[in-house]
């Protein structure tokens, strides 16, 4: 997922996106304990969305403050 388009969410987009991110990240990091994951890339993948998605998620919310 791009900045780009987590810019184009909404904020109640961008909750529910990182909720489903953390579930997928946590259910990933239990199937590597176990040995069940081939692709450990994508572990990296979804912790690099989830700081993507609180970063604007945070730009987003600072906005009014400064305006």
């Amino acid at each position: 997922m791009t900045s780009k388009e987590i810019r184009d969410l909404s904020p109640a987009e961008i909750t529910t996106k990182l909720r489903e991110i953390r579930e997928q990240l946590l259910q990933l990091k239990l199937r590597k304990q176990t040995g069940q994951v081939e692709k450990t890339h994508e572990l990296r993948t979804l912790r690099k969305d989830i700081a993507r998605l609180e970063t604007i998620q945070n730009q987003k919310k600072q906005a009014p403050k400064a305006a």
